[in-house]
């Protein structure tokens, strides 16, 4: 690595501090969570948002987009949305007239950013494969022309308590995701006191604006990532541990792990994929550089393995309707059983 890239690299780390220590100011109590949109945001890698309503889902993500620059497009997800709707819609204007003009993903053209959609799990199917090309390929075809976004990237929530009316995701579609975040409310009662009485935190448009416009340069973004992943080296015996978390994701009986009233050669019908153990170890390795460090450890592993493997892990029917207990249960079994080097 030489002098200058060092240096650029600690420049960008110290903006990314920042970063991060000015949406913790607009959003708090949700720190985890935000280091681990950090770490996508410079991993380059797509984010599905779960919680209940009003934990600060839409806060937290206009507080990325400002932060971030570039344009910030929104769209909610409803069950008479159709893939058109994202490309473009018509009126008639003021002469009578039929017009078309670009929809929520063409508006800004390659200057797109940050794009949130918002409860995806009540859009249809058709819907999720266009945001599937989207995502995979950051471009679209409409009015016969490809269309590029080489910045965006794309944030979705859903709504964990109503059911009625939604779609769930296909593997495919969760599987493009890097990571899937819960947003959870916090439970400290002197964070809940703030949120309830500072005034500060009830202008939502205010607090946003607090946030210095920038301060990451989005389109840089893309060389950015690819010089961390250059830059962070993990030792062989890193490696092999890495490649047992992931395997561990398939067959966890095979490293004694072992879980209440569960037949563990049944638990699994699908482990995390390829495409997640590559998302995980980007992820791992911009862990590592925002704690300054050009080496790859076990902690950084850890410390990204349920935000990127978890929602990848698909478990038999016989055992699904227990998902919100055992899998937190196996990750945790996995990354406690697992010797690290």
């Amino acid at each position: 690595m030489t002098m200058n890239t060092d240096q650029q690299l600690n420049d960008w780390r110290d903006s990314a501090l920042q970063f991060e220590q000015q949406i913790n100011r607009t959003v708090i109590g949700q720190q985890q969570a935000v280091r681990d949109i950090v770490v996508a945001v410079f991993a380059r890698g797509h984010v599905l948002l779960e919680g209940n309503v009003g934990v600060g889902k839409t806060t937290l993500l206009r507080a990325i987009a400002q932060g971030l620059g570039g344009e910030y497009q929104r769209i909610e997800g409803t069950i008479d949305l159709m893939p058109a709707d994202l490309i473009y819609y018509t009126y008639l204007n003021n002469d009578g007239r039929p017009c078309v003009d670009p929809g929520p993903l063409l508006m800004h053209g390659d200057k797109l950013a940050t794009f949130f959609f918002n409860e995806i799990n009540r859009a249809r199917p058709q819907v999720h494969s266009l945001l599937l090309r989207v995502m995979a390929e950051r471009s679209v075809n409409a009015f016969n022309k490809d269309y590029a976004f080489p910045h965006v990237q794309i944030f979705a929530d859903r709504n964990r308590v109503e059911k009625e009316e939604t779609f769930e995701l296909p593997a495919a579609a969760r599987d493009r995701f890097m990571m899937e975040i819960s947003i959870i409310t916090p439970d400290d009662d002197n964070i809940l006191d703030e949120l309830m009485f500072n005034p500060r935190f009830h202008d939502v448009d205010k607090l946003i604006s607090e946030i210095d416009s920038g301060i990451i340069a989005y389109y840089q973004l893309n060389a950015l990532a690819q010089t961390i992943q250059q830059t962070i080296e993990p030792s062989p015996a890193l490696k092999r541990y890495a490649l047992a978390l992931w395997k561990a994701s398939h067959r966890p009986a095979d490293y004694g792990i072992s879980l209440a009233d569960v037949e563990m050669p049944q638990l699994i019908q699908a482990g995390a994929s390829p495409r997640g153990m590559s998302y995980f170890i980007r992820a791992a390795k911009v862990r590592a550089w925002l704690e300054n460090r050009t080496v790859l450890l076990p902690e950084d592993l850890q410390a990204v393995y349920q935000v990127t493997m978890a929602h990848r892990i698909f478990l038999n029917p016989m055992y699904a309707y227990r998902k919100d207990e055992l899998m937190p249960a196996l990750i945790s079994g996995i990354l406690n059983w697992i010797a690290a080097p």
